[in-house]
């Protein structure tokens, strides 16, 4: 008959942002205006209810957590926080990381208590790290939600982490679906780890960088929407003068520094040894495997699926952030200026003649430009030949993912797959008036022979099945 399953993901909880005093809209989303731990809350109840009783297992599939969007430091640190941290949050470190989960649950101690409830019912909770919460792999950022949800000791092993995977009721293969990402993969999540000096880090992919460095300076854009960020160029100036143009006068400055420190990180993060102990490896993959309900040779086999990062190639970055193009300009006016103060030397002509050559060039950068599309979207999806590997690998008909946050529910080959969507704060407006996504969760019950799946869209009281589609 099988167990009752449901599946969330892309909560991208964080800490509470303080309205700002002169500009309202900076970082709106993020304030608790728009908290949902009360409507998380009655949805734990609600899959009770629709379990009639019966255990429910609860798969949290990845980005639970937002730690790449914390911003806020300790007010008496016992490590020291770099200029750099105060301004865009602190790094992957273990004791770091274990001062962002702890402020995280603080401010939603609400959401906790509805978890641990939850638990306490003989429910099961299943973490499924993410890329914007891969800093759960610490030991001791795991060990702090345990001690949050201050469960008698009988209940804990109803809680376990799983590192990017899950396999439920030995039908049903859940992962967030990041590491088919080439922007947001972990390089390798059996070894997460990189040594620094005299410190332990997370090596981050190139997307939560970027989260880091350049969102967390940009507080009118929302990260939890692609379209907020990712504009033509005639679109950003539109959106420059409509919000940012007295709030944010040196927008490009902050961009171009953002921009600069998420290309040198993603090279330097590269060149970190990563931490490997030849000894250990079996040990790191069995336990991997028995936290995923899977064995060895599944954890090794999906492993091979994994695409390459988009941090070994520094040009696809530099193009992502625009800097090839902003390099361009530089180069152009550098050698333009220079020409010009040769040919001053020999005949008196006026400083503007100089804008000549810019001007005609103008038609040339405007077609570089529109020639070159960003792969942010197309990297989010993954391809028949990866859904159909992983489930033969798995011995699953079924797959479901999160990350993308669009919920989808289709047939792909012979593999049913479902996108469970998100919860995240995700708006289209700066205002946060047009709603980007909804609650949406897979359920997955108990058939005559099989389980069964199924998109539901929750509002809050009830839920009703969502709208089913196709490719």
């Amino acid at each position: 008959m099988g167990i009752y399953t449901a599946i969330i993901s892309d909560l991208h909880l964080c800490e509470a942002e303080p309205v700002h005093p002169k500009h309202p809209l900076w970082k709106k989303f993020k304030t608790k205006q728009f908290f949902f731990d009360d409507i998380f809350c009655d949805f734990l109840k609600h899959i009770q209810e629709k379990a009639n009783g019966k255990t429910v297992e609860l798969v949290l599939n990845g980005d639970i957590f937002d730690f790449d969007s914390v911003t806020s430091t300790p007010e008496t640190p016992v490590f020291r926080v770099s200029w750099l941290e105060k301004k865009r949050g602190l790094y992957p470190r273990p004791e770091r990381s274990f001062y962002k989960i702890n402020r995280i649950l603080q401010d939603h101690h609400i959401f906790v208590k509805g978890l641990r409830d939850f638990i306490l019912k003989g429910n099961q909770v299943v973490f499924v790290i993410g890329n914007h919460d891969l800093e759960l792999h610490f030991t001791e950022v795991q060990q702090e939600i345990l001690h949050n949800l201050s469960l008698p000791t009988k209940y804990v092993s109803q809680v376990r982490f799983a590192d990017w995977f899950y396999i439920s009721n030995q039908d049903t293969l859940i992962e967030h679906g990041n590491q088919y990402d080439a922007y947001c993969t972990c390089e390798d999540p059996i070894n997460p780890f990189i040594q620094g000096y005299n410190h332990k880090a997370i090596r981050l992919p190139f997307g939560n960088l970027a989260t880091r460095y350049i969102m967390n300076g940009l507080g009118f854009f929302n990260p939890h929407v692609d379209s907020n960020y990712i504009m033509s160029l005639s679109e950003y100036v539109r959106f420059f003068l409509k919000y940012m143009i007295q709030a944010q006068p040196e927008l490009i400055l902050t961009w171009f520094v953002g921009s600069l420190l998420t290309l040198w990180r993603s090279v330097i993060d590269r060149m970190e040894v990563p931490i490997r102990d030849p000894l250990k490896i079996e040990d790191r993959v069995n336990a991997i495997a028995q936290r995923s309900n899977a064995t060895p040779r599944m954890v090794r086999e999906l492993k091979e699926l994994f695409v390459a990062p988009a941090s070994s190639n520094p040009l696809l970055i530099a193009r992502e952030l625009w800097l090839d193009r902003t390099f361009m300009i530089f180069i152009s006016f550098f050698l333009i200026f220079q020409t010009f103060l040769w040919i001053k030397q020999v005949f008196d002509v006026s400083f503007f003649w100089a804008f000549i050559p810019l001007f005609l060039l103008l038609p040339f950068f405007m077609f570089y430009s529109k020639s070159v599309t960003s792969l942010v979207s197309s990297y989010k999806e993954p391809d028949e030949r990866i859904l159909s590997t992983a489930a033969a690998i798995t011995n699953v008909n079924r797959i479901v993912f999160g990350h993308t946050h669009k919920a989808l529910h289709e047939m792909i080959g012979p593999v049913e797959h479902l996108n469970s969507g998100t919860w995240s704060p995700a708006f289209s407006d700066v205002e946060c008036t047009k709603m980007a996504g909804q609650k949406t969760f897979v359920w997955i019950e108990p058939g005559n022979e099989n389980r069964k799946a199924a998109l539901m869209y929750f509002d809050g009281s009830g839920s009703e099945e969502f709208k089913r589609s196709s490719r």
